[in-house]
Order: structure tokens, then sequence, then C-alpha cells
């Protein structure tokens, strides 16, 4: 399902439709504010990071999760990720095994994070805990569950497509919000903003100052040793916001002969996978996607379907370490 177009605001003047629809966007805050009242159902041994969002859909929580995962990882932390699995059919606990799984089973985002750390899909987050604290985790992080009380945690970070913010501040369905931004931000520990410098200045002018530690990133290609100036490219994607792909590869210099915006997690079924390669034929262009998609591909395809890696680049990432030190302080380790 694609959002509908007034989602995106402006949340100064929200549209006649979001109008209509606030008393039923008043009943989810209401559930949601009930939600995570509860007390957590568990609370494990170690230190649990909770990458979490406001808004529906794509925010850039992958990357995050990969970015958080590397810098515990550099510090000698044995991490393990804990996912629900959207998308996938096992409801685990299970640990994601690349040789075993598909993205039919497990979900797309856990298979492209197993590739960095153990990763675990459960539904049940607390079982998801203590499977992983089994195997031998010393800090979990989670991917999503900020609106979920199953797990006790320890850092919460919200993250925030910078172009798109919060849309128009309103809660589904009026909005994209799963809770308004004053609630979900009060419980949050810290705010992660992705985008381009014209993105947080936008992001800057709508939606601070905020109540706790502003970060900014941005999503930057990894150097792969391709060249990408002049190549021919259907690209296709079905991300939460598949225009930035798209907009990063006319940033390589690739020409890009026609693009597909899929929607988020859409299986890669045989006919729309066929259409695109017929498409792709025609325009004389090489099939090009990104790597969340790239995993949900046949075995029998992906060598022939290049993919652009990126990787989430702080701008300041200060703020972040210190509560990652002041995490493993409190627990008394000292570190490696």
């Amino acid at each position: 399902m694609k959002a509908p177009r007034f989602w995106s605001g402006p949340p100064q003047t929200p549209a006649l439709a979001a109008r209509l629809l606030t008393p039923l966007a008043a009943l989810t805050a209401r559930a949601t504010a009930r939600r995570v009242a509860r007390p957590p159902a568990f609370r494990p041994a170690c230190p649990v990071i909770c990458v979490g969002n406001l808004n529906a859909g794509g925010t850039g929580k992958t990357p995050t999760v990969i970015a958080l995962v590397q810098k515990l990882q550099a510090q000698g932390r044995a991490v393990q990720v804990i996912s629900r699995g959207y998308g996938g059919s096992l409801a685990g606990p299970v640990r994601v095994d690349e040789r075993r799984h598909s993205a039919a089973d497990v979900g797309d985002e856990p298979l492209l994070i197993a590739a960095f750390c153990p990763t675990w899909v459960a539904r049940d987050r607390a079982e998801g805990a203590r499977a992983a604290q089994a195997d031998g985790a010393e800090v979990l992080v989670l991917d999503d569950g900020f609106q979920n009380p199953a797990l006790a945690t320890d850092l919460s970070l919200v993250v925030v497509d910078a172009a798109y913010g919060f849309g128009n501040g309103r809660c589904l369905p009026a909005g994209p919000l799963r809770e308004p931004v004053p609630a979900g931000l009060a419980r949050a520990d810290m705010l992660l903003s992705i985008g381009t410098q014209t993105a947080q200045d936008r992001f800057a002018r709508l939606w601070t100052p905020v109540p706790v530690p502003h970060l900014t990133a941005r999503l930057e290609p990894l150097p792969t040793g391709m060249d990408w100036a002049g190549l021919p490219a259907f690209a296709f994607a079905g991300i939460g916001h598949p225009e930035k792909f798209f907009a990063t590869l006319r940033g390589l210099g690739a020409e890009l002969r026609g693009t597909r915006a899929l929607d988020d997690h859409q299986p890669l079924e045989p006919t729309l996978l066929q259409r695109l390669q017929t498409e792709a034929a025609r325009l004389g262009a090489q099939l090009v996607t990104t790597e969340k998609d790239a995993v949900r591909l046949p075995a029998a395809l992906r060598t022939q379907v290049l993919t652009v890696p990126v990787r989430l680049v702080f701008d300041a990432p200060d703020p972040l370490d210190y509560a990652l030190d002041a995490l493993f302080r409190g627990s008394g380790d000292q570190g490696p």
C-alpha cells in the first residue's frame, strides 16, 4: 500500500481528508498510549538498544541498525539483533541463516542484517531476547519495537527521514504516525534524522527544537570499484522512499532510462520480475536495485541485477558514542 499524498503535509495546514480522519487518529494515539504504558514483559541481563520510529513505513532503521552493529563490533562487543521479521512467515524465535532462509521465511531486513551479525526473528521479542542471550549476546539491538512493551530497553533511538519528516504530524489514518510526535519523543533518548543537508534544513524548520539530543546522518554509497558513470540503467526499488535510491544512482552518474517504484517489502513475483527484465531489455538498460530488494530476488537472478550498497554516515556521532559508553559503564562493564 502506498501512503496517501495528504499524509505528507504540510503540518500547519492539513488536507481536508486528514481533518475528516482526525477522530480515528485520536483512537490510534490512545491505543498506542495504552500499549506503551504497560510494564515490559522481560528485562534482559544485557543492554538493549531500540532503533524505532514514529512513522509507519521506512525511515532508515535498517542502515541505522547496521551502523550501530558496526560501532559495537568495533568496541569488541558481542552484539546480536532481534527483529519481528516483517514480511516473513516464521514466528520464531529463529536465528537467521542466509544459507537456509529466504526473505519469504524471515523478511528482507533480517536477511540483510544477518550478513553483519547474528540476527533473530521473533514475533515475541522477549523470547527472541532470551534466545540471543543463550547464544552469547552481550548487547542486543532491537530492530523496531519502539511501540512494543515486550522488552525493556536501555537506549531508544527514534529514526526519521529528514526529507519527509513526520509528514502532516497526524496519527494513522489521518497521517503517517503511530503516535503523536510529543508523546513519542518524550519516551525517546535520541532522535536521528537521515538525509541531505537540504533535507536536514527543511526538517529543522518544521520540527525542531526537539526535547532530546538530535543526531543527523546521511546515506552514502559504498565504494565498490563499479564505474556507474554513463551506465544505462533501469532501476527498481521496494523501499520506503524509492525516489531516494533513484537520486543516488543519478548522483553516481548512471543514465537512468527507466525506474519502477514498488511498495515497501513488495514480493518480487515471477511475473513482476519478467516485466522488469523485458522493460530493461527494451530500453537497452542494466537492471539495478537496492541491497534490501536484492535479498528478495531468486538466486538465479541475483548475478544479473546490480546493487548499490549504502551505509549510514553520522555527521557528529559524539552524543551517540557517549550514550553507548554510558550503557556499559552502568552495567559495570569497562569494555575489552
